[in-house]
């Protein structure tokens, strides 16, 4: 028997980095599943994350659906829970609140 292993680990976004009046949408936090102090967080610095959804596209005049990747980075943590700070290439939307982002267990540093 194969045993599967997974290249991601499984996280949540919960909002965007915010204060008592401003919200900034470049930063986005997430809760990594498993980890619950800062110190766990910090092992995550560096690494990609991606949300994935489906979207539609137009082929020739078609309709296809089809899923599409935003990319993004851990850029640091946030508070003393375990909570990731990321920054994707395009801000996440707010659909994306409470869905599903993967964080890739690459590229790691020593």
């Amino acid at each position: 028997m194969v045993k599967s292993t997974r290249l991601y680990a499984r996280a949540v976004c919960t909002g965007y980095r915010r204060s008592r009046h401003t919200q900034r949408e470049n930063q986005s936090l997430i809760k990594i599943e498993g980890v619950r102090s800062s110190d766990d967080a910090k092992w995550y610095l560096g690494k990609r994350l991606v949300y994935s959804y489906r979207a539609k596209t137009l082929k020739s005049g078609k309709k296809v659906n089809g899923t599409k990747n935003l990319i993004g980075k851990v850029i640091g943590t946030h508070g003393a829970t375990g909570t990731v700070r990321g920054k994707f290439n395009s801000n996440l939307p707010s659909q994306a609140i409470g869905r599903l982002v993967k964080v890739m267990l690459y590229p790691h540093r020593p």
